[in-house]
């Protein structure tokens, strides 16, 4: 329940704060303006700017009418407490692309920064190059082909175990829920399904808190946020202290986790403990929201589309006769999952599992006529070319066939303009977790496929929309009847 805050009537001192507020920022947009031509735009109110438009109107519809407003490409806003220059289309995602590091870096919101402890300061030295322990995750976020079999044997379990007898399901906390179980098993070693399924209502608190205003009283969004992680982070500390009595007793251990305690263990700390919770944290919040997105929105628009159904079960029930009912699925079905592929494209066209990104400018620079200051924080918009009808013809109608290879004089290409449909981002920044996720994906469509033919009950069902997860709002409950 939302939390009135009731404020005693102090108009003197109100108002001699909203008026020195609005003269420092007056002053300076004045001083900025006189020498630089800044992108169209204004804070609307001292401080808060217009970020609760942002949140509550949902930053597509935001930025839609801000874009018709200004008739430009980028434009000036104040959000989460920052100047902001939001920028959309296929040329700023070209820009973006084309000046990491060198115009641009990544930013984190004070929300981020403080929910996940992230400092300010220089990044530490990296560890030495003769290391076996890994600081980052990046060659887990590419999975190999050994673990392909490990993912398909964890979907095929939990379909199982949620669904064997059942005529009915909300796909949304089905999805949620296997893709935390996998990645907890992937990532940490953890094998309690009912261990990792509790931490399924945290992981949404925090993801929810991630791009919120930073105040932490009862009530609010980051407050939940905020006490989410702790649990989270007691957990977590819980589980590195069972696995590093074990790994103390000589039991080998190959995970993620396991491979940052052996780095600690052996005196090699590469990461302190606190660093370590933390990091796991992220990358568990990173691989969970966006893979169950595009899971719960695919198994909606299927459902609702026959044709699109049997081209999928088609494709799907090809690889399974193949592969054998003993034989594991491997990195060759996995490429052949073609025209699964183009669906999950599609389905991140429409309901884009992560609606932009922070940056900061490192040096002035000027794009589309206008000058961009040092220290600015840029909102990247990437995917609001996806339902222009300048780049996708019908925007709003869902069709695969955008995606599917076309064989133009030999050369396979698909029929999508340059930087118009960048769900995965690029360049230097581009997600290392696209494999991960694409692996994830495939795998739970490719086992509930095979599984089910279902029945969306409410195409009607109301979306919420926010910067990290869209949402059914019933938790999109299907009928299913087994094959």
């Amino acid at each position: 329940m939302d939390m009135v805050i009731i404020f005693q009537p102090l108009p003197l001192l109100l108002f001699i704060i909203v008026f020195i507020t609005s003269a420092y920022f007056l002053l300076n947009h004045r001083r900025s303006s006189t020498t630089k031509n800044l992108p169209p735009g204004g804070s609307r109110w001292p401080i808060i700017g217009e970020t609760l438009e942002f949140l509550h109107k949902t930053p597509e519809n935001f930025i839609k009418h801000k874009i018709q407003k200004y008739s430009s490409q980028v434009f000036m806003t104040n959000i989460l407490g920052e100047p902001t220059a939001v920028f959309s289309g296929p040329a700023a995602n070209k820009f973006i692309i084309s000046n990491e590091h060198k115009l641009v870096k990544a930013w984190s919101p004070p929300s981020q920064r403080k929910l996940f402890r992230m400092s300010n300061s220089p990044a530490p030295a990296p560890a030495p190059k003769q290391s076996t322990s890994p600081s980052r995750p990046t060659g887990f976020l590419r999975p190999e082909s050994r673990y392909v079999g490990l993912f398909d044997f964890l979907a095929n379990k939990h379909l199982r175990r949620c669904l064997e007898g059942k005529e009915e399901a909300k796909v949304y906390h089905l999805a949620k829920a296997f893709t935390l179980t996998l990645a907890c098993n992937y990532f940490m070693g953890m094998e309690d399904v009912g261990r990792a399924e509790k931490m399924v209502g945290k992981f949404d608190d925090l993801a929810m808190g991630i791009h919120s205003l930073s105040l932490n009283f009862p009530g609010t969004i980051f407050y939940r946020a905020n006490k989410a992680v702790g649990e989270l982070r007691r957990e977590i500390e819980a589980i590195i202290m069972e696995k590093s009595v074990k790994m103390g007793d000589g039991v080998v251990m190959e995970d993620f986790l396991s491979q940052l305690i052996a780095g600690n263990q052996s005196g090699r700390k590469y990461m302190p403990p606190a660093k370590i919770v933390d990091t796991i944290i992220g990358l568990l919040t990173a691989s969970y929201s966006s893979a169950a997105t595009v899971i719960t929105f695919m198994v909606k628009y299927t459902g609702e589309r026959p044709d699109v159904y049997q081209k999928i079960l088609s494709e799907q029930s090809e690889i399974y006769s193949k592969r054998g009912s003993d034989d594991e699925l491997g990195w060759d079905h996995i490429h052949k999952m073609k025209y699964t592929w183009a669906v999950a494209c599609e389905t991140m066209r429409l309901v884009p599992p992560l609606q932009g990104a922070f940056r900061e400018v490192l040096t002035d620079f000027d794009f589309a006529g206008f000058t961009i200051s040092k220290g600015c924080k840029i909102y990247w918009a990437l995917n609001m070319p996806n339902k222009n009808p300048e780049y996708f013809k019908d925007p709003e109608k869902f069709d695969p066939s955008r995606f599917e290879e076309e064989n133009n004089g030999g050369v396979k290409s698909h029929n999508i303009q340059p930087y118009t449909f960048i769900p995965f981002g690029g360049g230097p920044k581009m997600c290392s977790g696209k494999e991960y996720a694409r692996l994830v994906i495939l795998t739970f469509i490719h086992n509930f496929v095979n599984k089910f033919k279902w029945q969306v009950l409410f195409p009607n069902e109301k979306i919420l929309s926010s910067l990290i997860m869209p949402t059914p709002e019933q938790g999109l409950p299907v009928f299913l009847q087994p094959l």
